[in-house]
């Protein structure tokens, strides 16, 4: 009788689904359970895979995930939900432990976790602390820039900017969302506990993943002023003793290796690393990761981890 792990992947074919796939192959603890291909979209098979699971994975749009939830009926299984449907649901546990000890004990003992928007994760990672902290004021007028890789933007990004009928056009950097109505926003807004979302400004790039998350402070509008010295070090004991998340060296330009903070530096890890960059009147917050890693089937896979009451750093370093 096998002691490994069941896994179900509903949605293996997209970029996230892929990841996990092929992190867990490497594992000998994992029992993936495989649907034929020409059963992907058969409701009894599906249902028959995820009810057999141990865990299940949706890496699917909305809609279908909301679907895909209704189908399961065994009790015992456990499902992390990638898609953005239910990571405002507080029927649903939200998968960043890294942001408190709550948020780790509520994943461990949860049937239920969404796992977090990559450009979500981000943001929250740099504004949840200085919330908590009574740093922001719950009306302060957040703005936040981010670039990340076209891996982000699914299979069909990666089609069009890696095929033959790439446009000029995709050799920039290119803003999107502009009026204001990113899918991340909600969850952005809602994990924070803010009163208003904030401005946002996504930029997708010409480089596969990676990607920084920035967000300005004027140290004037905040509760009282901070120097970049004080939020570093509210920074460094938000996140202490975490693994993957590290607050890097405070200074300016100089603590980078060319002046220059490249969004790619971890890709192919689940690592981020935050840093404090500025002046006593301006401070500039940003958040490293791999949008493919900590920002999708890393923090997954993190989360399964914890779940199943194992290390969660397996299969990840």
């Amino acid at each position: 009788m096998s002691n490994k792990f069941k896994v179900f992947i509903d949605g293996k074919a997209g970029t996230t689904g892929l990841k996990i796939y092929e992190r867990l192959g490497k594992r000998d603890d994992i029992e993936i359970l495989l649907i034929d291909e020409d059963k992907r979209k058969d409701t009894d098979e599906r249902a028959r895979l995820i009810n057999s699971a141990d865990i299940v994975f949706l890496c699917l749009p909305d809609a279908a995930a909301v679907e895909a939830v209704k189908l399961c009926t065994n009790p015992d299984t456990r499902i992390i939900d990638a898609s953005t449907a239910h990571r405002t649901d507080p029927a649903w546990d939200y998968g960043f432990p890294e942001l408190s000890e709550k948020h780790r004990e509520n994943i461990r003992k949860s049937k239920r976790v969404a796992n977090p928007g990559c450009y979500a994760s981000g943001f929250i990672s740099l504004v949840y602390p200085l919330i908590q902290a009574g740093v922001l004021p719950e009306d302060y007028p957040v703005t936040c820039h981010a670039v990340s890789g076209y891996s982000g933007g699914g299979n069909k990004m990666i089609d069009a900017i890696e095929g033959a009928d790439k446009t000029f056009e995709m050799n920039s950097p290119r803003q999107y969302a502009l009026a204001q109505h990113h899918k991340h926003l909600p969850e952005m807004q809602a994990v924070c506990g803010m009163k208003y979302p904030p401005m946002f400004n996504p930029i997708v790039d010409d480089y596969f993943s990676g990607m920084v998350v920035s967000v300005p402070l004027v140290s004037r509008c905040l509760n009282k002023k901070y120097t970049p010295a004080e939020i570093h070090e509210i920074m460094t004991a938000h996140y202490a003793g975490q693994h993957f998340v590290k607050v890097m060296e405070l200074g300016g330009e100089e603590t980078l290796p060319d002046g220059f903070l490249a969004a790619n530096t971890l890709a192919d890890t689940n690592n981020m690393q935050i840093f404090v960059f500025g002046n006593d009147d301006q401070i500039l917050l940003c958040s490293r990761f791999d949008n493919l890693g900590k920002g999708a089937s890393g923090a997954a896979l993190q989360n399964m981890n914890i779940m199943l009451g194992i290390d969660e750093t397996i299969g990840l370093e």
